[in-house]
């Protein structure tokens, strides 16, 4: 007996907590209840009841498979209300065919109640809907791949089931159904043909697969292979090699933290990408000095290196990778470095290879932390070169001298290290003397390349003149002859613009330029001796005669467009100080008149300006360039790839942008060769002072284009940031001004884009500007501020108590300035007709505001006349019948009744309308009267 009432006394111990919603107490008293029943009848409501519990904790999804065992239970008693909460349990586990059964006996034992009918209409047309996708997705997947790899089939049918797959694998649902249908063995068939098109299409497929799912990620590249991925990417073809460069980079990235899935407590046994990672890195040191990799494939293996083993940030403290690089992969870099095309047995190359590896070595270089691990890599370069150089074997030390070229052109310090050892000068100026034409032609470059930085290189400057007008008269190979000129050319402009440090005599470096200038406009020699021709131009152009004749010269500046457009892209940095020497856009300093007089008396050097590098000299060279379609080459330079497209060279690049931007009336032409789009990514990417330029040229631009014709698309969006920045007090007024100017006119063109602005947290920064002193800048400020208070989130700042932004708002209206009256009065109206509590709130923060609304009222310009009217019609219509009162009792209906009273005037029209408006609406609220002539 007593058996029988403890049950149930727990029962109703639980269903007294259930009901005060203490649900985890009511699950402990069911538990005990259920351990100790016999009964069957109680155990299936005690079950039931417990059912309910788990049901109610579903938010949580506590215990999901208890909620279903307790409902099995039940089942056996044929309880329908137990029955029902199985379903609803089933269907919260997603298991929705088990919850379909369960409902669909509820509906047989209880045809008429409407909730089980319900939920069965409901689940049927759940059920049906996940068919139906899972199973066309499935049946489109396998079509695909029956398309794909059949060999009969129509080209652009395979094409387009070629696109479809791979915009597919880029959603992650489309990307699981290709992997659990066997995708991964069908992408490899489909590899296994050897079509290019077919290769691509997987290797891109794979790419989307592997993007930001770090398990998918790990077990296609087991199912793939790593070898396998570096054959596709040897593969002799720039599409295939530069698709499987993207695949290695998406798997990297989602190996690394690009995936922010939780995988649970295996994660960390099962997901370790440490022996992947570094599996991938030996794969890729190997690709570099394999005979079998292909030009385009070595260098998206240097690009990968490049772009995944140093630091991105130098803050982070593990730089293990680069230091693993070097001891294992350093000799093989300079293996690259020193590769000569012209000899037989080289690696295959491309004209980009040797200056990407160049790039990977600076920045190894770069990420090392401390002196000896500095030393360790002078160390392996000292080594490698020591084992080349051979005085019986002339190609190894070629090898060798190349290689130095390579360091030169990287860590220049390294290099300039290594020429300076007893007998490397020694052996370039024996080559310079050689019959060979290679051997020649590598020395001369070396002596080129040493003489980059004037300051550490007195032995070439001491010697290397001679040497190379030695080589330049005897020699009759053009291909020595235009590097040996180069070479000259370096060592003339040693002085930069100093018209005083001439290196030659009057009219030698316009002869030289004038050489460069033949040389380059010649189609029938190669590219790459004409690249050299651009760097003799490179350092020529210091001198002012030599850029006034250059750009005169429109040809040569077609030809110099064109080569920076081709495929070699080493010629980039060349193009891009060219350019900066003829609009003389570099960085000078300040020369303070006091310190010249002083240098002067103590007969220091003073430098002095050519008479050409004056300001309409620079302005008639920017026409010319402009003219000649220097942006569209510059629009083309901006898209080579980073490895080569260095920070320094995009800073060079923003900076002629800067310069070509400078005149209002050139903007146009900028942005009708692309020049806007151009500038985003030199703006978000580079220098901190790459950045600035290429920002404030934005900001001239997006001053004054329609922001749709300059920046197309969404596009648009990204020119905000590189604004807001210029905003800061760091930067220089003209920056500040020009980027509220820029803001302004982006803001007056769409609601997106004004949210995007404050987003972008500009607003504290225009209300900074709103307070400044300088005229310009505060009258931009706020009328950038005008075209922002339609936003909700600027309004409700001008709501918030305890700041003075209203006050200023309407101190503003007060100025004696047409331009700063309008932005302000324009929002004090459109602020004051959203918000009406503004209104009342305008008379708290100033006792001037009467006066100053009057003045707005009776002011000679119509446009800051109307603005005045607006707000007074708005304080009319505010719900403030107080406030109606004191502006009808003051002056303001005297004025009102003039201007309304006025005859109909074109020019003047809006405020007369405004007025009569007025005082229609004070009329209406009763506090005038219409005037009536007596009867």
């Amino acid at each position: 007996k007593a058996e029988k009432v403890y049950p149930v006394q727990l029962k109703d111990e639980g269903n007294k907590h259930f009901q005060a919603g203490d649900i985890d107490l009511a699950i402990e008293c069911y538990t005990k209840a259920i351990k100790v029943c016999k009964d069957k009848k109680v155990l299936a409501v005690i079950h039931r009841n417990r059912s309910a519990c788990y049901l109610k904790k579903v938010r949580s999804l506590v215990k999901p498979n208890k909620r279903a065992q307790d409902a099995i239970q039940f089942v056996i008693l044929s309880d329908i209300k137990a029955l029902y909460r199985r379903c609803q349990a089933l269907e919260k586990l997603g298991k929705l065919d088990m919850a379909f059964k369960d409902v669909q006996r509820c509906a047989t034992l209880e045809p008429k109640n409407k909730t089980f009918l319900e939920t069965l209409r409901r689940l049927g047309a759940e059920i049906q809907a996940k068919l139906k996708t899972t199973f066309s997705t499935d049946s489109r997947v396998q079509n695909m791949f029956d398309i794909l790899l059949d060999e009969e089939m129509e080209k652009d049918k395979r094409e387009k089931a070629a696109n479809n797959l791979i915009v597919l694998s880029r959603e992650d649902a489309g990307a699981e159904r290709i992997f659990q249908n066997n995708g991964v063995a069908l992408l490899l068939n489909m590899i296994e043909t050897g079509k290019p098109e077919m290769i691509l299409a997987a290797v891109r497929t794979l790419s989307g697969m592997c993007t930001g799912h770090k398990a998918r990620a790990m077990a296609i590249i087991h199912m793939v292979g790593i070898d396998k991925m570096c054959s596709i990417m040897a593969v002799d073809n720039e599409e295939i090699a530069l698709a499987t460069c993207n695949l290695f980079q998406c798997i990297n990235d989602s190996l690394t933290g690009g995936d922010t899935r939780e995988y649970g407590k295996e994660e960390a046994l099962v997901m370790d990408a440490a022996k992947d990672l570094k599996t991938i890195l030996l794969s890729l040191l190997e690709m570099l000095t394999s005979k079998k990799v292909s030009g385009h494939g070595r260098d998206q293996a240097l690009n990968l290196l490049s772009k995944n083993v140093p630091r991105r940030d130098k803050k982070e403290k593990n730089h293990s990778r680069t230091l693993f690089t070097i001891d294992h992969g350093l000799k093989k870099i300079l293996k690259v470095c020193g590769q000569v095309t012209e000899l037989p047995d080289q690696l295959p190359l491309t004209e980009n290879t040797q200056l990407i590896a160049s790039v990977l070595l600076n920045k190894l270089y770069d990420d090392l932390t401390c002196d000896p691990e500095r030393t360790n890599f002078k160390d392996i370069c000292n080594e490698y070169i020591k084992s080349k150089i051979d005085p019986n074997d002339m190609d190894k030390t070629i090898h060798a001298i190349n290689t130095i070229s390579g360091l030169l052109q990287g860590p220049f310090d390294v290099g300039n290290a290594l020429v300076g050892q007893q007998g490397i000068m020694e052996m370039m100026v024996a080559l310079c003397g050689s019959e060979r034409e290679v051997d020649q032609m590598i020395a001369v470059e070396a002596l080129i390349h040493a003489s980059s930085k004037m300051s550490r290189a007195s032995f070439i400057i001491t010697n290397g003149v001679s040497l190379l007008k030695d080589i330049y008269k005897k020699t009759k190979n053009e291909r020595i002859k235009i590097r040996s000129l180069v070479g000259l050319c370096k060592l003339g402009s040693a002085g930069g613009d100093d018209y005083s440090l001439r290196q030659f005599a009057e009219g030698s470096t316009e002869k030289l330029a004038k050489q460069c200038r033949k040389w380059l406009c010649n189609p029938q020699i190669d590219t790459k001796t004409r690249k050299w021709a651009i760097e003799g131009l490179a350092y020529l152009t210091n001198d002012a005669d030599v850029k006034d004749d250059f750009v005169e010269d429109e040809p040569a500046l077609k030809a110099m467009f064109e080569l920076a457009k081709s495929k070699d892209k080493t010629i980039l940095y060349a193009v891009a100080c060219t350019l900066v020497n003829c609009t003389n856009c570099y960085e000078k300093k300040d020369i303070i008149p006091e310190l010249v007089q002083l240098a002067k008396f103590s007969k220091q050097h003073v430098p002095e300006q050519h008479p050409k590098d004056k300001k309409d000299f620079i302005e008639k060279r920017v026409k010319r360039l402009l003219k000649a379609g220097v942006t569209s080459a510059l629009a083309v330079m901006v898209k080579a790839d980073n490895a080569i497209l260095t920070e320094q060279t995009k800073e060079l690049l923003a900076r002629v942008f800067l310069a070509l931007s400078e005149n209002p009336r050139d903007r146009g032409t900028i942005v009708a060769q692309g020049g806007g789009k151009a500038l985003i990514p030199l703006a978000l990417e580079g220098t901190d002072a790459g950045k600035v330029k290429a920002s404030h040229a934005l900001a001239k631009i997006a001053a004054i284009s329609n922001p749709e014709i300059a920046f197309p698309g969404e596009r648009v969006y990204e020119v905000v940031r590189p604004l807001v920045s210029l905003l800061h007090t760091d930067r220089d007024g003209m920056q500040n001004f020009e980027a509220l100017k820029g803001l302004t006119n982006l803001a007056g063109y769409s609601e997106k884009l004004r949210v995007k602005i404050l987003k972008e947290k500009a607003l504290p920064e225009i209300e900074n500007h709103m307070f400044e002193e300088h005229d310009q800048i505060r009258r931009a400020a706020t009328e950038c501020m005008c075209n922002l208070v339609t936003c909700k989130e600027v309004q409700d700042r001008y709501l918030e108590d305890g700041n003075d932004k209203l006050k200023l708002l309407v101190l503003l209206c007060g100025e004696d300035d047409d331009e700063l009256q309008i932005a302000a009065a324009g929002a004090l109206a459109m602020i004051t007709a959203a918000q009406k509590k503004l209104c009342s709130k305008m008379t708290q923060v100033t006792t001037q505001w009467l006066e100053i609304l009057q003045r707005l009222c009776l002011h000679t310009n119509p446009n800051v006349q109307h603005r005045g009217l607006v707000i007074v019609y708005n304080m009319l219509d505010s719900d403030d019948s107080e406030l109606a009162k004191k502006l009808i009792e003051s002056e303001m209906l005297e004025i009102l009744s003039v201007i309304g009273k006025a005859a109909d005037n074109p020019k003047r029209q809006e405020p007369i309308d405004t007025a009569r408006t007025c005082l229609v609406k004070a009329m209406d609220l009763g506090l005038i009267k219409p005037f009536t002539s007596p009867s």
